[in-house]
């Protein structure tokens, strides 16, 4: 075990080098459905339980398929209205099991990235090759019905191991979700020295942990997601900053819920300065335009606590 996280190294808020988004934006705004599948008798983990309730729990699963059979086309219909393309957090069992949704999901030009094959199915105890077995399968299933490459990863249920950023790294991807550091893009550290990158993923806006944890209202969670917004687009105007909104079609997809995705769209999508990206797109600009003065200026922190 790790003393301390390998993958990133400190790198104060203040005095970084300014990021310009495409356009001159202050504001890289991306949302992420979690799109997932999920067994109804899935194998059990030595690291934590699987279902909530014993198995088999009907309650749990039939929620959770009610996000592909009814809260998905709600929640995209709703994006669509204000042209927010998604950048969906896949579990990439679901490309066989309903390929009616990726379909869909292709006619919005929307992202697919990986959140491993199901979500039932963790990364925790797996040896380096049984992970590149499910990086490489979710590449090629990705692949196979969409067309995309495989840049993005959100390890599923946040599952990563401590070696899992080096392992995407070396199979080729461009950034990933598993960080949860900072509010703008960040260089990671791999073994193999390759540019890779950390997309914020903000947990804190996540419907998941906001809605089923601190059992908030929709109002008050609509107020979550415009002061997240105001505050991160106010520093934006110095340097560009990111806001990413995590969605889960279950969650977001309920009738009693639906509005206030609209009202946060709609509020965001009103103001000059935003740019509606994809993960994909917010890496590649970082990768292409800030990633080596990003890395100079933590390097020269780092050398100066030395």
């Amino acid at each position: 075990m790790l003393s301390e996280p390998f993958n990133y190294d400190y790198a104060p808020y203040l005095n970084r080098p300014k990021i310009v988004w495409p356009g001159g934006k202050r504001l890289a705004f991306w949302v992420a459905p979690n799109i997932e599948f999920y067994e109804y008798a899935p194998p059990p983990s030595a690291a934590r339980s699987v279902w909530y309730r014993p198995e088999p729990d009907i309650l749990n699963y039939s929620m959770r398929d009610y996000g592909n059979r009814v809260g998905f086309d709600r929640m995209a219909d709703v994006m669509a209205k204000y042209g927010v393309r998604g950048s969906v957090s896949l579990n990439v069992a679901l490309c066989d099991h309903f390929p009616e949704i990726i379909e869909r999901c292709c006619e919005l030009d929307w992202e697919l990235f990986s959140h491993g094959i199901y979500n039932t199915r963790y990364l925790y105890g797996m040896t380096e090759e049984q992970q590149r077995e499910i990086i490489r399968d979710s590449r090629e299933t990705i692949k196979r019905v969409s067309g995309q490459s495989l840049d993005g990863w959100l390890s599923p249920a946040i599952s990563n191991e401590a070696t899992t950023q080096d392992l995407l790294a070396e199979e080729g991807l461009l950034y990933t979700l598993d960080l949860f550091h900072d509010d703008q893009p960040m260089p990671v550290k791999t073994r193999s020295g390759k540019r890779f990158v950390s997309v914020p993923y903000m947990m804190d806006v996540n419907d998941v942990p906001v809605l089923n944890f601190r059992n908030i209202s929709p109002q008050d969670y609509l107020q979550l997601i415009k002061d997240h917004f105001d505050q991160l687009y106010e520093e934006g105007e110095e340097s560009g900053t990111v806001m990413c909104l995590p969605l889960h079609p279950y969650l977001i997809g309920q009738p009693h819920r639906l509005w206030l995705l609209d009202e946060a769209l709609k509020y965001i999508t009103s103001h000059d300065g935003v740019w509606l990206a994809t993960g994909r797109e917010i890496a590649k600009w970082y990768l292409d335009n800030h990633y080596d003065e990003a890395q100079s200026f933590i390097d020269s922190v780092k050398g100066a606590a030395a």
